[in-house]
């Protein structure tokens, strides 16, 4: 090739480099909103804001069912929407191909009429009423538990409280031990004053939640990933699909909904400045959280790269624990990747629901 004809070429990539560039930025600047979810669900429970469902599979399954429906409880914080993001992203229609039974608790969005809200109320009211719908729609006296990041804290303390009512408890990027030398919520959480805050506000604005959250990786969770977006388009793949798919992360991230202040409060100070569930200290409705009354089969999700929950606040788990069947899956990604990433949807569903079916009660 001659050194014009060279240049020619590079002209021409340059150009449709641009040209790329140019059609993502014009898609982000419209601001256009995605469509969000992939999975046919129905509501089969509703109380206050909260919205039960259930998930349906839009293909036949060719494997059979495993018996024992799975409650999902996911964190207070964001929206659960990102475990079913779309169809090559959703840990939701992974497990309904593997013949999981799936249903979800949507916390939906608190308001004024929330600020009350305790600990009490979402592990003892909300969460128990749930798993009380799911076991009898399906007919089961107990399901298994899947608790997501601090939705996890809230499944190991209904576990502890009400083990005779599940057959199987996982969690997935759950904090347990909230003192370990990694954990930024900690060290940042010491200079709050969360009571002066949750007076202030009533609820805790999701807005504020969200800006500390990035405030704890701020290139990784800012700059970086427009930076990476910009590399994906200038590979030449499809714009479209990659502006859709930048798009629907961005709107789940900053889908944040407010916090309950009781709550918020609460779970700050018992849970992350003074570490009681993993002290064994931690006492809701009058009754003490014993982990080691956990005794049923326990899988331990966690991700090696994880800024949110750290390894070490997750694996402390297995000591704590009064059960003989404990397994642990770390994940290579970190705490977003582990619901998204290519790599989480070829592995995930596959380890849970085959953990899931080994352990499928009969009765």
């Amino acid at each position: 090739m001659t050194e014009p004809q060279s240049y020619a070429r590079l002209a021409r990539e340059m150009e449709s480099f641009a040209a790329q560039l140019g059609r993502g930025a014009a898609m982000l600047a419209a601001g256009r909103r995605v469509s969000i979810g992939a999975t046919p669900k129905e509501a089969v429970y509703r109380k206050d804001k909260l919205v039960l469902y259930r998930y349906r599979p839009t293909e036949a399954i060719d494997v059979e069912p495993v018996r024992t429906p799975l409650l999902i409880c996911y964190a207070l914080v964001n929206r659960p929407y990102v475990l079913d993001l779309q169809p090559d992203r959703s840990l939701i229609a992974g497990l309904l191909r593997r013949g999981i039974d799936v249903y979800l608790i949507d916390w939906g969005y608190p308001d004024g009429a929330d600020r009350y809200l305790d600990l009490e109320d979402y592990v003892l009211r909300y969460l128990a009423k749930c798993a009380q719908v799911v076991a009898r729609n399906s007919g089961r006296e107990r399901i298994s538990l899947l608790g997501v990041c601090q939705g996890g804290a809230l499944s190991l303390c209904y576990a502890a409280l009400h083990p005779e009512r599940l057959s199987n408890l996982v969690t997935m990027v759950t904090p347990v031990d909230f003192h370990t030398p990694e954990n930024l919520l900690a060290k940042w959480s010491r200079h709050v004053d969360v009571d002066a805050l949750a007076a202030a506000t009533g609820n805790v604005p999701g807005d504020w939640l969200n800006g500390l959250f990035l405030a704890l990786m701020p290139w990784r969770l800012t700059s970086q990933k427009y930076v990476h977006l910009l590399d994906e388009l200038g590979r030449g793949g499809d714009s479209e699909a990659l502006i859709e798919n930048f798009l629907r992360m961005e709107q789940w991230i900053f889908d944040s909904p407010a916090q309950a202040g009781a709550m918020f409060r609460r779970f700050l100070q018992e849970f992350v400045r003074e570490n009681r569930l993993a002290r064994g200290e931690l006492q809701i409705g009058g009754r003490r959280v014993r982990l080691e009354n956990i005794r049923m089969p326990v899988f331990n999700v966690y991700a090696r790269k994880d800024h949110l929950v750290p390894p070490s606040s997750s694996t402390v788990l297995e000591r704590l624990l009064g059960s003989t069947d404990y397994t642990a899956y770390e994940f290579e990604g970190g705490h977003i990747g582990i619901y998204v990433s290519a790599t989480a949807q070829r592995e995930i569903p596959e380890r849970l629901a085959r953990w899931l079916r080994q352990r499928d009660n009969p009765a």
